[in-house]
């Protein structure tokens, strides 16, 4: 530990400690996902969800006619579909976690801006 750390650590009270160290808890990804369907984009998160699930059981269905496909042209076809499936499965879950990342973040400026503000008062 430096010395801003051991500066803003003895310019804590007793509930302040308590309040950072509720920030510090580790949250799991299924509660970040939670943290996510809250706020501005919190119905588009809902929506993207449900989508995710929706191109996750149809990327299943495709798959299994791929496999189980009795010419070329049916294999390509499935094949491709799925493919495409499988590319739009990725960027929505890379949307979904660029969100729950930019959360964390702004979880991590809220924590330093309160102790900013606390060893300000100090």
């Amino acid at each position: 530990m430096n010395t801003h750390d051991e500066r803003i650590a003895a310019a804590l009270d007793a509930d302040d400690r308590a309040f950072l160290d509720s920030l510090e808890t580790d949250r799991g990804m299924f509660q970040q996902i939670g943290d996510s369907w809250h706020g501005p984009l919190g119905g588009w998160a809902k929506l993207s969800f449900g989508f995710a699930i929706f191109i996750g059981l149809g990327l299943a269905y495709v798959f299994y006619r791929a496999v189980t496909a009795d010419t070329t042209d049916q294999i390509i076809g499935w094949g491709l579909t799925c493919i495409a499936l499988l590319i739009m499965q990725g960027f929505l879950k890379e949307w979904m976690f660029a969100r729950m990342n930019m959360l964390t973040v702004l979880r991590e400026v809220k924590r330093l801006q309160v102790q900013v503000a606390l060893l300000g008062e100090k």
